[in-house]
């Protein structure tokens, strides 16, 4: 995909640019990925074109299990530039979470309630399936419009890989929870209640990965208190 004219930049950061436009009618978003000059740069174009390679993968592996993320339109391994499906209107699961929260009624709190029991069991259908996001967080989760309908897609596995792992799957939900709580303060009962939904709609490793995320938690919090 070397002819990005059609394309407009959308975003940039540390990581690369993001453009939006339309592929073959269809509304689209490319991610191209910038070198790391600090990288020797054969290693860096092997780790960059792995990673490139990686997300494409995990995409379409989520595709394939039943869950929502974008599809991947196009995937061009010589300038490492993916061309997925783009959603008009959408927000994040983060803007609709803190827009919610700054008009609370009874009704944003059963909204809430059901999004974060959403987000649960569907996390657990993406560790079910041994898919490890990499980078969870409320920015990387997307409601497409009409947004009350609560469609929640998964965006951005740049850093996904696939692992059996219970100490894996326990580190994607520890970096889900360091962001939910962070990013939006005094909701642990909210969040609470999507790890609930996530362990009941789990079906693989239970057990060892509610004990290991434990251990996990503990983990962070020792370094935290350590610094």
């Amino acid at each position: 995909m070397e002819d990005l004219s059609d394309f407009v930049l959308w975003k940039q950061g540390a990581e690369g640019k993001l453009y939006r436009g339309d592929f073959l009618g269809y509304p689209a978003v490319v991610k191209e990925r910038f070198p790391k000059k600090y990288r020797h740069p054969t290693l860096d174009q092997h780790l960059t074109q792995e990673r490139f390679k990686s997300e494409a993968r995990m995409l379409t592996r989520c595709k394939n299990a039943g869950l929502k993320a974008p599809t991947v339109y196009y995937a061009d391994y010589n300038t490492s530039r993916l061309c997925v499906q783009y959603f008009p209107g959408s927000v994040t699961v983060k803007e609709y979470v803190s827009a919610r929260l700054l008009g609370m009624t009874e009704g944003t709190c059963e909204k809430l309630h059901l999004l974060v029991e959403i987000i649960g069991r569907n996390i657990a259908r993406l560790h079910d399936n041994d898919m490890i996001h990499g980078d969870l967080t409320t920015s990387n989760l997307i409601l497409t419009a009409p947004h009350d309908d609560l469609n929640v897609y998964f965006i951005d596995f740049g850093l996904g890989y696939v692992s059996h792992s219970p100490e894996d799957k326990s580190v994607d939900l520890y970096v889900l929870e360091r962001a939910f709580l962070s990013t939006h303060p005094n909701t642990e009962k909210l969040f609470t209640h999507l790890l609930d939904c996530y362990f009941r709609a789990c079906k693989k490793d239970v057990k060892e990965i509610l004990s290991t995320f434990h251990e996990v938690r503990l983990r962070g919090r020792k370094r935290v208190m350590i610094g």
